[in-house]
């Protein structure tokens, strides 16, 4: 055979991903926030999108199912408000654009004693007047950090400036929790002064308010609670020292280590419980941002279930076409033409894309409630089995597309704000040949069997009787993954918490 160089051709298939294409997938996976950055950046690099001011075009600016064009589901009982189909929205009646419309030093010298403490300034004053519009109710009702809380008894308490050196950089190691973190070697090498010197420091401050700041570990934590009640006694020293069988309600070992009784183990449970062991949390309160749902659902008066997007979350970016114009015009070389034609190029398929993620996300939340009407009207023991096949099947889409639509997507309901994924669950088949269970609905019956057992307390083999009483057919060891899944302890562990009063 003749080895030498020749022309073939061939014909072969292949998926390509295009820099759009990549693009107008990462935006289906983005949250409301993550999207909202992902936007700014465009804006600032391309000189072609301009954000949409104003409320111009509100009420056609996202898709949005109507009742009105929902038919009746056969399955919804005569006495319940019907649910009507929810059909998204054509492309046109979606996101109008309007492209017309457009537009350290290693030693403790004094020097840097005197730096750092000068940076705390007047920690335990209010602070001055500015302009003379203060009032005294102003400079009092802002609350206090935790640092300037423990700075000022810092200043009060520490008169020598080496140890207020010191106490000032451990206040600057603890965290959100007032636990002390990172290496006290390493501070003493950074002051310049003995490791001695820095836990005699540290000794004096673990006194401060509030009691536990300081602590090293949950059991020096609580420690320094008990010692403040003179209630550290060697009993209560060994329940310390033994937190894991705590942990484990293993309540037979601690009255072991211990060497009490259960009466006298049950009330150093509860002086236990009793302690704070996150001392700082009473400061520097972080409050916590609400989620903000991407998908809106309301009944109507006649019983349909209204879907539509919110228009709070919809980012509104125009493409500037009179500016894109202008430019273009004016651009000689052929580096600018090119430039400008691709920022075109990408502002347009930028806009489309956000298009066409409202609608997605439009679609795929408008057949969850569709299959999960029972949920919204009956609560979550009717939860049904749901998985991304079912609702790709419904909506033409392909399976990975619906996961992506669903990741960080939040939906507010008249029961609350659930994220979409929550409404995908497992199928428990049903011990009488019906329909299939939703494993959230299961989980949720067993918590409530848990929870109303009283005095006798259900074995994982009751519990699974009482399941299958109620057509639901489950194993014992799907049992008690649930019950551990939802923190509860065994029947063993729940009796003796009953027993003890825990």
């Amino acid at each position: 055979m003749a080895i030498g160089p020749r022309l073939d051709i061939r014909q072969t298939q292949s998926l390509v991903m295009t820099p759009q294409l990549q693009q107008a997938i990462k935006l289906l996976q983005l949250s409301n926030f993550e999207l909202a950055a992902f936007i700014d950046q465009e804006l600032e690099r391309n000189p072609l999108l301009e954000r949409e001011e104003g409320e111009r075009g509100l009420e056609s600016a996202e898709p949005k199912a109507d009742a009105s064009d929902l038919p009746v589901l056969d399955s919804a009982p005569a006495e319940t408000p019907l649910l009507d189909g929810m059909t998204p929205g054509s492309a046109e009646d979606g996101m109008d654009v309007d492209y017309d419309n457009t537009f350290n030093n290693d030693s403790a010298s004094d020097a840097v004693q005197d730096e750092s403490l000068s940076q705390w300034g007047n920690v335990s004053g209010g602070g001055g007047f500015e302009d003379g519009e203060s009032s005294l109710d102003q400079m009092t009702a802002g609350e206090i950090s935790l640092r300037d809380h423990l700075a000022a008894q810092v200043n009060m308490d520490i008169p020598a400036p080496a140890d207020r050196l010191i106490a000032l950089h451990l206040i600057e190691m603890l965290d959100e929790a007032g636990y002390l973190i990172g290496d006290l070697d390493e501070l003493a090498e950074k002051l310049g002064c003995s490791r001695q010197h820095v836990e005699v420091v540290l000794r004096r401050v673990q006194g401060f308010d509030p009691v536990g700041v300081f602590a090293r570990s949950l059991k020096e934590c609580l420690g320094l609670q008990l010692a403040e009640k003179n209630r550290l006694d060697p009993a209560m020293q060994a329940l310390l020292d033994n937190l894991e069988l705590l942990a484990r309600r293993d309540l037979p070992g601690l009255m072991r280590v211990c060497g009490v009784d259960a009466e006298d183990l049950a009330e150093m449970i509860g002086e236990i419980k009793a302690l704070d062991p996150k001392p700082a949390l009473a400061f520097d309160h972080v409050v916590a941002q609400p989620v903000t749902p991407d998908v809106l659902m309301r009944r109507t008066q006649d019983g349909a279930w209204v879907v539509e997007l919110n228009s709070d979350t919809l980012p509104r970016v125009l493409v500037n076409t009179r500016y894109y114009s202008k430019i273009a015009g004016a651009a000689r070389s052929k580096d600018d033409k090119t430039y400008i034609s691709e920022r075109f190029q990408s502002a347009n398929w930028l806009v489309k894309s956000l298009h066409q993620r409202a609608t997605t996300i439009l679609k795929v939340a408008t057949e969850i409630v569709r299959q999960q009407d029972a949920f919204f009207r009956l609560g979550v023991q009717h939860l049904r089995p749901l998985v991304l096949r079912d609702i790709a099947t419904a909506i033409s889409m392909h399976e990975s597309t619906v996961s992506r639509v669903t990741s960080n997507k939040y939906i507010a309901t008249p029961r609350g704000i659930y994220e979409l994924k929550y409404f995908f669950t497992q199928a428990i088949s049903s011990a009488d040949g019906g329909d299939a269970h939703s494993a959230e609905a299961v989980r949720h019956r067993i918590k409530a069997l848990i929870d109303a057992e009283g005095k006798s307390v259900l074995s994982d083999d009751s519990i699974v009787d009482a399941l299958k009483a109620e057509g639901i057919d489950i194993a014992r060891r799907t049992v008690a993954k649930y019950r551990e899944a939802m923190n509860i302890g065994s029947s063993v562990q729940r009796r003796r918490e009953k027993s003890l009063g825990m």
